[in-house]
């Protein structure tokens, strides 16, 4: 079955003005990662976005591109609008990309694309990985998930899950993480069902989605089924500061070997 890959592309952001516009080696960042996602086995790829320098720019170099509203409070908002534009059917798979991962693989859009596929009970697909560091189970930023035998999410929460009791009482962060402890960063590409994107904007907000900040939790709260896949390859990290945009380019240059 065919499905879409939608890019939302803000071009305010705190740390980084304009960062889908952000120059890497010779090509705005919203180009790679729009050439990623076109190595996918999506049918459609486009960006949505809420500035016309971003669409202009993506016009520039073929892409697909919508303009949505600028008011939107989430990007799973962003997502519904365009999925309704697009008279998308209930049944069609979406995959969210975001737009500052130009390095995102391919193979990861169509793992959690295919997932809705072997997963008929999943609204949502999503992946993760395992956890090997203390430091990340400990830290805020590093979002964590808790899954049944069959993939499918319990939890996901900033805080260190799952909790050894016996051996973390009192204590600072160990410096390891005993053989058979596994925990599962949660790693943030979505493929939905476009039902599921009409029914996620007419909820309200969970109380543990706002506790935690945490928005994948207002669908597991209303009652829909998430399933988690371990990621086929290492996602490389997005970018989100000017260190973070030097550290892509250096690594699209050595790449290419320019």
């Amino acid at each position: 079955m065919s499905f879409t890959v939608v890019i939302p592309a803000r071009f305010a952001s705190s740390r980084l003005p304009g960062k889908p516009l952000a120059d890497l080696n010779g090509a705005p960042m919203i180009r790679h990662v729009y050439d990623q996602a076109c190595r996918s086995n999506a049918g459609r790829v486009l960006v949505a976005t809420d500035d016309e320098r971003i669409l202009e720019a993506c016009q520039g170099f073929g892409a697909e591109a919508l303009m949505t509203s600028p008011d939107h409070a989430s990007g799973t908002d962003r997502l519904q609008e365009v999925v309704a534009k697009l008279g998308l059917p209930d049944d069609a798979r979406v995959v969210n990309v975001q737009g500052d991962e130009p390095l995102i693989p391919p193979s990861l859009i169509d793992q959690v694309a295919g997932a809705l596929d072997d997963y008929p009970d999943a609204a949502i697909a999503t992946l993760c990985e395992r956890i090997s560091q203390p430091s990340d189970v400990f830290n805020p930023n590093v979002v964590k998930v808790v899954r049944d035998q069959d993939g499918y999410a319990h939890y996901f929460s900033r805080a260190p899950m799952p909790w050894l009791r016996n051996e973390w009482q009192g204590m600072a962060v160990p410096q390891t993480l005993p053989d058979d402890y596994r925990a599962w960063r949660h790693i943030g590409i979505y493929g939905y069902r476009v039902s599921l994107l009409h029914r996620f904007v007419d909820w309200p907000p969970a109380p543990t989605e706002l506790s935690e900040s945490l928005e994948q939790l207002r669908a597991l709260y209303h009652g829909a089924r998430i399933h988690v896949s371990e990621a086929s390859e290492p996602p490389p990290a997005g970018v989100d500061t000017p260190e973070d945009l030097e550290r892509v380019r250096r690594q699209l240059a050595s790449a290419t070997g320019r």
